[in-house]
C-alpha cells in the first residue's frame, strides 16, 4: 500500500509503459526480509515487432 498517490500512478504508468516489452510486477513482497520492491520489470526474449512505435522510449 502506497502512502503517496503519485506514487501509485507512476507505478501504474511505469507498469503500461513496460507491459508491451515483458513481464512487470508490482510491489512484491521479499520473503524473509520485511522489505518490498516498488517494481520489477524482466525483459522479454525476444525484442519488440516495432520499436518506432514506443517513441522516446526506444531511442533509449
Amino acid at each position: 500500500m502506497t502512502r503517496q498517490p503519485h506514487d501509485q500512478f507512476a507505478k501504474q504508468y511505469l507498469k503500461e509503459l513496460l507491459e508491451p516489452l515483458g513481464t512487470v510486477e508490482i510491489s512484491r513482497e521479499i520473503p524473509g526480509e520485511t522489505l518490498s520492491i516498488d517494481l520489477i520489470f524482466e525483459p522479454s526474449s525476444e525484442p519488440p515487432t516495432h520499436p518506432s512505435a514506443l517513441g522516446l522510449l526506444s531511442q533509449l
